[in-house]
């Protein structure tokens, strides 16, 4: 079993940044999971946001974040982070981790192709 624990959400003004992490521990766990982001605004369902490969190397960024959010991970760790500026309202939502060992370059934001899921962490932008 692997969990994923996030933390670092909070409130935030317009324009801000905010650095997501996410520890992952079990015995299972390894440099071999890709890792992911996503995210869930209220009344709306569940989006990725960016995605990271196993090697590190590949990064893959929604739209809406590209420029403004960096996704990176810390083998030694096994830690995963989203650091994310120029926050925008638009930002508002429920950050998840997820980790999957079965996930192609070509479906990195599927999100049934993750295995494991954290319970996710709060990010509140205000005007």
């Amino acid at each position: 079993q692997v969990q994923l624990v996030e933390s670092g959400g909070g409130l935030v003004q317009v324009g801000g940044s905010l650095r997501l992490s996410c520890a992952a521990s079990g015995r299972t766990f390894s440099s071999d999971y890709v890792v992911g982001w996503f995210r869930q605004a209220p009344g709306k369902g569940r989006e990725p946001v960016a995605a990271i490969t196993s090697s590190g190397r590949s990064t893959y960024y929604a739209d809406s974040v590209k420029g403004r959010f960096t996704i990176s991970r810390d083998s030694a760790s096994n830690t995963m982070f989203l650091q994310m500026n120029s926050l925008k309202p638009e930002d508002t939502a429920v950050y998840y981790c997820a980790a999957g060992r079965g996930v192609g370059r070509t479906t990195m934001f599927r999100e049934r192709d993750y295995d494991y899921w954290g319970q996710g962490t709060q990010v509140t932008v205000s005007s």
